[in-house]
Parts: structure tokens; sequence; C-alpha cells
């Protein structure tokens, strides 16, 4: 529990109302009690404010009037909320010990102050730096890094060579260096597979989504850069580059190759093809399809939003002969260009 007061203070928000107001929990708006705090952002939500019983509210102060009791005014309400809930639920930290059905290879190099769960093996020549945490049943193969505060949550998974920074949190199923997608095609329609022989390397603060796969590369390294943020079931492939701060949601699908710069922000089940480059600042939106690099800042989307069935037949069917209408039009536009110059005296 924490004072009104004291929240202000974390989430460097101006206090209206009692300082000494105590919160023990959030809640949403709409379902708010006693000993509650909550946000409100959007005007949608404005007339929950009249009926709330939230102790305190979260709010911009263009909708600071429109509530009598304890506010928190902040310019961005939600990172205000995030800041308040770090604050009352604050994560607890296994003490540092290590579990005696682990099994780490004697050539591992644990340092001090580690928590290292049942059932987790470790191969190898690899480091586990300082204030790591590594969950039940992880796996982690030979020579990888596992930086300073990094968190292996239950059942992830680290190939060989993986290199994690520091404050790194990578949640449960998710496989980091798993090969690459590499075959080279023979006669009789036979593959051969490409030895998929680089590393992934994940800069400082990334957050890896649950059952989320990122691929080692096939020369070189897959890097994932300072403060990336990848939500659950996303795939990344070989040699991708992601630069710091972007964040993806899931589903994505991010081909072989492909370079993505700073801040970007990709939507859900995106599919990005291989080889391409994206620059800083780029916006996806959801289902989108990226077949071409993108070369300016942005918002991009592709793809049909949902309509009814019946509609969206009739609307296949006329794509169908788009190619057709184009061709009518182009020779309509030809005719008519034709019989203004012979209005004109032109031959």
């Amino acid at each position: 529990m924490l004072t009104l007061s004291e929240l202000a203070e974390i989430s460097n928000s101006e206090l209206r109302g009692d300082p000494q107001c105590v919160v023990a929990s959030v809640a949403p708006i709409d379902g708010a009690r006693l000993g509650d705090i909550s946000f409100v952002r959007e005007n949608k939500y404005k007339t929950y404010l009249e009926k709330t019983k939230a102790s305190a509210v979260i709010l911009p102060e263009s909708m600071s009037e429109d509530f009598s009791g304890n506010i928190l005014i902040n310019k961005d309400p939600y990172l205000a909320y995030a800041k308040v809930v770090a604050a009352l639920f604050p994560v607890i930290r296994p003490a540092n010990s290590i579990h005696p059905t682990a099994i780490i290879h004697e050539t591992a190099l644990i340092e001090e102050n580690v928590y290292i769960g049942a059932n987790v093996v470790v191969g190898a020549g690899t480091k586990i730096k300082s204030q790591a945490i590594i969950g039940t049943a992880c796996t982690i193969a030979e020579n990888c890094i596992i930086g300073a505060f990094t968190e292996l949550k239950p059942n992830a998974v680290l190939y060989a060579n993986c290199q994690l920074g520091e404050y790194c949190l990578i949640h449960s199923g998710a496989i980091l260096g798993a090969d690459g997608f590499g075959f080279a095609p023979q006669k009789g329609g036979e593959w051969y597979k490409i030895p998929q022989v680089g590393d992934v390397v994940l800069g400082n603060n990334v957050e890896v989504g649950a059952n989320t796969c990122i691929d080692r590369a096939a020369l070189g390294s897959t890097i994932i850069g300072n403060g990336v943020k990848l939500d659950n079931l996303i795939q990344i492939g070989h040699n991708v580059n992601i630069g710091d701060d972007t964040a993806i949601a899931a589903h994505t699908a991010v081909a072989g190759s492909v370079t993505i710069g700073k801040r970007c922000r990709i939507a859900g089940a995106v599919a990005i093809a291989g080889h391409l480059n994206i620059v800083d600042d780029v916006t996806i939106t959801g289902r989108a399809l990226v077949s071409n690099a993108i070369r300016k800042a942005g918002v991009y989307s592709s793809g049909l939003v949902a309509v009814e069935n019946q509609v969206w037949r009739k609307n296949v069917a006329r794509f169908r002969k788009l190619d057709e209408l184009f061709r009518k039009v182009i020779k309509l536009e030809n005719t008519l260009k034709g019989r203004k110059n012979e209005r004109n005296g032109c031959k």
C-alpha cells in the first residue's frame, strides 16, 4: 500500500486531493472500489467518472475538471498508470541459490548472486552473470552469455552461442538460436540442409514473449537491439537485425535477412518478406504484408478489413476483373484524347 503523495512522486504527476489517501491496488474505472486507483485517457470513458468508486484516478489535465475525487494529473496517464502498478506490485526476486537438481557443466562460469531453479541444464563454457535468474527447467546450451539481472522464465531454451545483455526478460517457451530455415534445392526435388553456424545477440533491456522464436544466423549474427520488445508467438528469421526500442506484436513473421530500424512499431500478424530494409520510426498496422523495402518513416498498411461475407464475395469477383477494367479505361482515354485532337485540328 502507498499513499497518493508517494504515487504522485513515483509517477511524476500533479496531485489534486488528499495526499494521505491510501491506495492498495489498481482496477478498471468501471469496476474500481475503495482503495483502488484507476486511469482514464480517452473521452469515451469519461462517463464512468461520475459513477466510479475508485479512491483516486489518473487523468490528463483536459479531463481533470470532470472528476471531483482524488486525482493524479499527468500528460501521459497510461505511462503514469504503468509506474503506479510497478510500485504497487514490485517484482519479488527469488533468493540466490542453485537448486540441487540443476545440471551445470564443470566449465560453465556462474557468478555470485544468481538464482538457478530446478532441473535447469547449463552447457559447457556458458557464462551466467551476477543477479541473473534462471527459471525451472530452462535449457542453456554451450558457450552462451547471460547478462546481469537478466531473467529466463521456466522452460525457456537457448541454443549454443546465444548472447543476452543485461536486464533482459525471456518468457516461457521462447527458443533462441534454433536453426534458420535454409535449404539448397537439389536435382530430383530434394533439399540439402545449409548449416546455420551464426549466433543470436540480444542487447540490454530486451523482452521476448512466450513461444517466440529467434533463429540463429546462417553466418554472422541475428541481432536484437537494446530495448526491443517482442510479443508472444513471433517468428524472427536468421540474420534479422532489429533496431533499438522497436516493438513487435504477436503472430508477426519476419523472414531472413531483414533489417528493421529503431523505434518501429509493428502490429499483430504482419508478414515481412526476406532481405528487406525498413527505416527508423515506421509503424506497420495489423495483418499488413510488407513485400518491398520501406525507405521513409510513417504509417504503412495493407490488406482488407472484414466486411459481410456477401459484400466480400462481390468485391473479390470484381477484383478479378480489375485488369480488364483497367485496360478498358486506358482504351477509352486514348479514344477520347484522339477525338479531342481531331476537334482541335490535329491529325
